[in-house]
C-alpha cells in the first residue's frame, strides 16, 4: 500500500491590525500569499488564522458610542465576527490550496488534506491566540508563528519605558510572568495568556515576529536567525 506522508503544519496567527491597519492593506497580502505559496511548494503546509483588529475595534466603540457600555459577551462576538471576515478574505487569496468553509471550531478534527488551512475565532472567551494554539494541538504542529506589530517582546512596555529591554529567547514560565494571568477582549499582550499556559503544557514553540517584516517570518521558517521572540 503506499504510504501518504503526513503534513508538516506551521500554525501562523496573522493579526488584525496586518490585514486592515486602516484600509485593508493588498501588499501585505500579496506579500503574505506569495511567501506562504513558496513555502507550500517547498514541502510545508499551513493553518492561518486571522486575528479582527481595527475592523473589531471599530464596531466595538461605533456600538459604545451609540448604547454605552456593552456586555463583555457582545464584544467578544463584534471581535470573533471580525476575525472571520479577515478569515475569509484569506481563504479567498488561496483558493486552489485551502478548503471551501473556514474553520471556527479548534476542538474538532482539523481536516488535513489541504495545503493551507484557514481558520477564525469561535465563541466568546476564546482568543484566537487560543484557538491558534488548540488547532496546533489537533494537527500536531510543532511551531506557531504570531504575526503582529511587534518587532520582539520586552520585559515591560517600549512605548511607556525607554529603558525596556527586548528579549530574543524565552522559556513559558519566564514569559508568562511578563503578562496578566487572564485573558479580555481588548488586552494589550504578545500573546492571550490562558493560550500560554496552553502552549507550555503542549511544549509549543512559538515565535512572534512583526508581521510588516515578512522577510524575518521567511527566515524564521527557513530555520535562519531572524529578528523576533521565541518561546519554548
Amino acid at each position: 500500500m503506499l504510504r501518504i506522508n503526513k503534513r508538516e503544519y506551521v500554525v501562523v496567527s496573522v493579526g488584525g491590525s496586518l490585514i486592515v491597519p486602516d484600509e485593508i492593506d493588498t501588499e501585505f497580502l500579496r506579500t503574505f500569499r506569495e511567501l506562504i505559496l513558496s513555502k507550500v511548494n517547498s514541502g510545508l503546509s499551513f493553518y492561518i488564522i486571522a486575528g479582527g483588529g481595527k475592523t473589531a475595534r471599530r464596531y466595538q466603540e461605533a456600538a459604545h458610542q451609540v448604547r454605552g457600555d456593552l456586555p463583555r459577551e457582545d464584544l467578544d462576538w463584534l471581535g470573533i465576527h471580525s476575525t472571520r471576515l479577515n478569515a475569509h478574505l484569506l481563504r479567498t487569496l488561496f483558493t486552489e490550496q485551502a478548503q471551501d468553509r473556514i474553520i471556527k471550531n479548534p476542538t474538532r478534527r482539523v481536516p488535513n488534506r489541504h495545503s493551507v488551512i484557514i481558520g477564525a475565532g469561535w465563541k466568546p472567551g476564546w482568543s484566537t491566540d487560543y484557538c491558534a494554539v488548540l488547532a496546533a494541538k489537533k494537527l500536531g504542529a510543532k511551531k506557531l508563528v504570531n504575526l503582529s506589530n511587534i518587532d520582539y517582546v520586552y520585559d515591560k512596555d517600549p512605548r511607556k519605558f525607554p529603558d525596556a529591554i527586548k528579549i530574543e529567547s524565552s522559556t513559558w514560565s519566564d514569559f508568562r510572568k511578563l503578562i496578566p494571568d487572564h485573558w479580555d477582549p481588548g488586552l494589550s499582550s504578545p500573546f492571550d495568556p490562558i493560550a500560554a499556559k496552553e502552549a507550555e503544557s503542549l511544549g509549543l514553540e512559538v515565535a512572534i515576529v512583526n508581521g510588516a517584516k515578512l522577510n524575518e517570518f521567511e527566515k524564521y521558517l527557513s530555520n535562519q536567525p531572524f529578528a523576533g521572540t521565541i518561546i519554548k
